[in-house]
């Protein structure tokens, strides 16, 4: 099974400069161009037979243009949301210095009214094998968030519950990764090609 991890495009917390996290702001307008984008190379490169998706707008917004492009079915999930911020979510960065972060945060503690690192991972792999269980398609699509494909892939990889090593995602970013008898493999991570013509002022 060939399993295409998809960031959302651009949203209004972006330009507002403010912690996203669990608060739900809709794609700009440049978002929805980049989801477009992406849209149209998915559907020509490798088109998905079903796709899951966050249930946040930008993700959700995401996941509709992406549906609508290629032709196939969404189930949206809740446990595919970005981590928990708690109390950080939605305010600016200015805002958020009445709630400053522990320098030497543990895996187990949380931000105030938000969700451990440990937690974030346990949800992620729970809604993972869930997803992959339950499939019989030879290729999904999973749309959600940038911490979200993090935490995904260090699950992927087994890697530990720390902060030393991470993916990064772009907006609109793809990543491709298989699962199949012989173990697992990489494609490829972070591709947002797409964006090249947008980036370049061409369109």
């Amino acid at each position: 099974m060939q399993i295409l991890l998809i960031r959302h495009g651009e949203s209004e917390a972006d330009i507002m400069n403010v912690h996203e996290g669990r608060a739900d702001f809709p794609l700009t307008e440049l978002g929805r161009k980049q989801v477009r984008l992406m849209a149209e190379k998915v559907k020509h490169e490798y088109p998905p037979h079903f796709i899951f998706s966050s249930t946040l707008k930008r993700a959700n917004e995401t996941a509709k243009m992406l549906a609508d492009k290629v032709g196939c079915p969404i189930q949206f999930e809740d446990d595919l949301m970005e981590q928990n911020n708690g109390v950080l979510a939605g305010l600016s960065f200015e805002e958020a210095k009445k709630y400053p972060i522990p320098r030497n945060l543990k895996l187990h503690e949380r931000i105030e009214g938000g969700e451990s690192a440990i937690e974030f991972r346990m949800r992620i792999e729970n809604v993972f094998s869930k997803i992959i269980s339950s499939s019989i398609q030879e290729r999904i699509a999973i749309v959600t968030h940038g911490g979200v494909i993090n935490c995904l892939l260090r699950s992927f990889f087994k890697m530990p519950v720390n902060k030393e090593f991470g993916f990064k995602s772009g907006d609109t970013a793809i990543h491709s990764i298989e699962i199949s008898q012989n173990g697992r493999a990489v494609n490829f991570l972070n591709n947002i090609s797409h964006l090249d013509a947008l980036q370049k002022g061409v369109i």
